[in-house]
């Protein structure tokens, strides 16, 4: 079984490298991203192992499927960039769900106490053996309404961290979980009410730029908008235009909507192209940190196990536990329900 990786780090390697050669994988790993530029590299593969700036466009998909390509294993939770229409039918894709929760949920808290506590700030200025304390004063998280968007495990998560505070907790999900003191609401009365907003839901067209400039303008004066989860839930524009405008207090970013081209990358001796971020990057309020999250080594253990799983599920005729489709949670004679595969 011949897998060929898609935009690979030195992580990615150390993780995965224990499984090459064992229950008859064979690894091969690239650090450039899949593309249509980059598809030929899979040709005599039988998975494609990607991660979430990979593109695979129904272009990509109709290369693969024509190489043969029998598996595409994601190895992060997130499936919005492969275009599961056009797999469907030709190529299966299975996703790694929950890699670890508390990864995500803890760098959420550490970019708000981080914001919150100007300890960036601080950081800096030590560096020069200021220690002046003018201009770094906080606020108590104690007593704060915190809004979660998105209460699957991530949100889970980062809710018990907040009632670790003592935060008041607001809560909206299309598909609600009650839990003790959380309170479930509708959007606009969570925009309303919410000293803080934290995004921990999937992206779809339902929920893509939900932080817009009409949302925003129903938020309180002073928000902190905290995104672990995918940059298109925000409108980077109008991200950017509340900052300028004082309405947005904060906005702690582990990802960008147009992230695909600069993060996980080296670019300190460049000229950056994208003005929006490098405006927002210039903001003394904003904190932005290049999708690290899920960046421990908890995570990247089970990442690999559950991906090296996905594949051997799928060689083994076993039932593929975490396969997407484009119909799954469409259809009320869904074959997963049934705990068949999609297809």
């Amino acid at each position: 079984m011949k897998i060929t990786f898609f935009d690979t780090k030195d992580y990615d390697r150390a993780a995965f490298t224990k499984y090459d050669g064992r229950d008859g994988l064979e690894f091969k790993f690239y650090e450039t991203k899949l593309c249509e530029d980059t598809v030929e590299l899979a040709k005599n593969s039988d998975v494609v192992c990607v991660f979430v700036n990979d593109d695979l466009n129904s272009a990509v998909i109709e290369k693969l499927h024509a190489f043969g390509i029998k598996l595409i294993a994601l190895r992060c939770a997130g499936y919005n960039n492969v275009d599961l229409a056009a797999a469907y039918g030709k190529i299966h894709v299975a996703r790694v769900p929950a890699y670890s929760p508390y990864a995500v949920a803890e760098h959420a808290m550490a970019l708000l106490l981080c914001s919150v506590r100007r300890i960036h700030k601080a950081y800096n200025r030590t560096k020069d053996f200021n220690f002046s304390l003018n201009g770094l004063t906080g606020f108590d998280l104690y007593g704060k309404t915190v809004g979660v968007i998105g209460t699957g495990k991530i949100g889970k998560a980062f809710i018990d961290i907040c009632k670790g505070f003592g935060m008041n907790i607001l809560a909206y999900d299309k598909y609600p979980a009650p839990m003790d003191h959380v309170r479930y609401t509708e959007l606009d009365e969570l925009f309303r009410e919410s000293d803080i907003i934290s995004l921990h839901c999937p992206l779809t067209s339902e929920t893509a730029h939900m932080i817009d400039q009409e949302s925003i303008a129903r938020m309180k004066k002073g928000v902190i908008i905290i995104n672990t989860s995918r940059g298109a839930l925000i409108n980077s524009e109008d991200l950017l235009n509340g900052i300028k405008e004082r309405k947005i207090g904060a906005a702690c970013l582990d990802v960008y909507e147009e992230e695909s081209d600069l993060f996980f990358e080296d670019f300190s001796g460049h000229i950056v192209n994208d003005d929006t971020l490098a405006r927002l990057i210039t903001m003394p309020n904003v904190i932005v940190t290049s999708h690290q999250a899920f960046l421990t080594e908890e995570a990247l253990s089970n990442i690999a196990e559950v991906t090296v799983k996905n594949i051997l599920d799928y060689f083994g005729s076993n039932v593929l536990e975490n396969e997407v489709c484009y119909h799954c949670g469409l259809l009320e004679n869904c074959k997963k329900k049934r705990k068949e595969r999609c297809f």
